[in-house]
């Protein structure tokens, strides 16, 4: 999720470039001849915006299914770890982890064919290390490190599909956004039980963003 963050900060800025581009093709479309200018023509909008018809909110709604899919595909893989190596009670969560996030993962990709968006089909950097640090632990030590990390993992998830939901382009992008964060806080009680049960303390979980900040309001 950090690169949709990044990216988002772009696409709130690219929602602004179409208006004033529009405005230089007008104001220059008489003096097009002047020596070392170039008016503002339809390709040049185009490539500001990454690609022909996409307003800034569209370029961040793929970059957020992008992410969205990548993130899904570590929950799979790392509960799958956990069904394999965990205790009584991380096993059953991890296995409702694995069956919970493929539905959505499925759902995901079926919305990033209609968007257009190349999917990744592995974990990124951080998800792996953390894939590769849970493959070497065993016991306590493995639950205690799993449920730490699905706890985190799932705060942010929530954090960055609300501020989605409340400005997604694609209506049935908001749609599914919305049914799968019902899954994931589902998921959040179930990890908070787990934790309780075994001794582990969770951090707290991220604020969610109002509407004027992401919308990029102050």
């Amino acid at each position: 999720m950090k690169k949709w963050m990044q990216i988002a900060g772009l696409g709130v800025a690219a929602l602004l470039a179409p208006a004033a581009l529009l405005a230089q093709a007008d104001t220059n479309a008489a003096p097009s001849s002047m020596p070392g200018t170039q008016p503002a023509t339809g390709t040049t909008m185009r490539e500001t915006l990454g690609a022909p018809g996409l307003t800034g909110q569209q370029m961040v709604d793929k970059a957020f299914v992008r992410s969205a899919v990548e993130e899904g595909i570590a929950e799979v893989k790392l509960g799958q770890l956990a069904v394999a190596k965990g205790g009584p009670e991380v096993k059953t969560l991890a296995q409702t982890l694995v069956d919970d996030h493929s539905a959505i993962n499925k759902d995901m990709a079926a919305i990033a064919d209609t968007l257009g968006v190349l999917q990744p089909k592995k974990m990124n950097k951080d998800d792996q290390a953390e894939f590769d640090k849970l493959n070497k632990l065993s016991g306590k030590e493995f639950d205690a490190e799993y449920i730490l990390f699905i706890a985190k993992a799932h705060g942010k998830d929530m954090h960055d599909f609300h501020a989605e939901a409340m400005v997604a382009a694609d209506s049935s992008l908001a749609e599914e956004v919305v049914k799968a964060m019902h899954t994931m806080h589902g998921h959040m009680e179930m990890i908070a039980k787990v934790a309780a049960s075994e001794g582990i303390a969770l951090p707290p979980r991220p604020q969610r963003p109002n509407p004027d900040q992401s919308a990029g309001g102050k």
